[in-house]
């Protein structure tokens, strides 16, 4: 890690691991932390975590929700307020979230964000698998 992105935080990989004697964590840093941080924020659940209970972004509410632009839009401000109060290290420049053409039930949710110590772009497309429910 160089001195310069010291500042961008490191934490333990996610998910967890080990170095191959057992006695040291593995560990994530920089755009990679910000990264996995990402990934952790939104797949926990409000109330998970027991002293940080509003952490998340709670998108676990929202399976077998039926695709349509309102759930879309929920998504959309779940991510994007999870971000703004837990993930101070970045600002989100753009989110789209999109049914996979592929896939049957998979919301592809694709961030483009800048880390602000630095000025540099990232993006990302978390996956979320939505069983839609029947609606016959």
């Amino acid at each position: 890690m160089s001195e310069n992105s010291t500042f961008l935080g490191t934490g333990w990989s996610f998910p967890p691991a080990f170095t191959q004697a057992g006695a040291d964590v593995k560990m994530s840093a920089d755009a990679e932390d910000i990264h996995q941080s990402l990934q952790i924020l939104f797949s926990t659940s409000l109330g998970e975590r027991i002293m940080r209970e509003d952490y998340g972004c709670d998108l676990q509410n929202l399976l077998f929700e039926e695709i349509d632009q309102g759930l879309v839009n929920q998504i959309s401000r779940l991510i994007t307020d999870g971000i703004l109060y837990h993930e101070p290290r970045i600002e989100l420049e753009k989110i789209e979230v999109s049914e996979s053409k592929k896939e049957s039930g998979l919301l592809l949710i694709s961030l483009e964000y800048t880390i602000r110590s630095t000025n540099s772009r990232f993006n990302m497309v978390y996956p979320f698998y939505v069983n839609e429910a029947n609606t016959e």
